[in-house]
């Protein structure tokens, strides 16, 4: 249903183009790479929630301020 072409990619390469400039596109294509791999990795990532171990480092941290105050 929804194809995109390319008559359209070249129509939007030259609409980013004539917004952004020639000097501008690495930056902006190396951006959107860095913002997709990123993306991918947390995407892969499993959530790594332990809430035994936060309690235990909160009860150690508050130990040692109150002994060195």
């Amino acid at each position: 249903m929804f194809g995109i072409g390319i008559p359209e990619l070249i129509i939007i390469l030259a609409i980013v183009l004539v917004i952004f400039g020639a000097n501008k596109l690495p930056e902006i294509g190396s951006g959107m790479g860095r913002a997709i791999r990123n993306f991918k990795k947390a995407s892969d990532e499993p959530e790594e929630i332990d809430v035994s171990s936060s309690s235990k480092s909160k009860s150690s941290s508050q130990e040692d301020n109150s002994h060195s105050s």
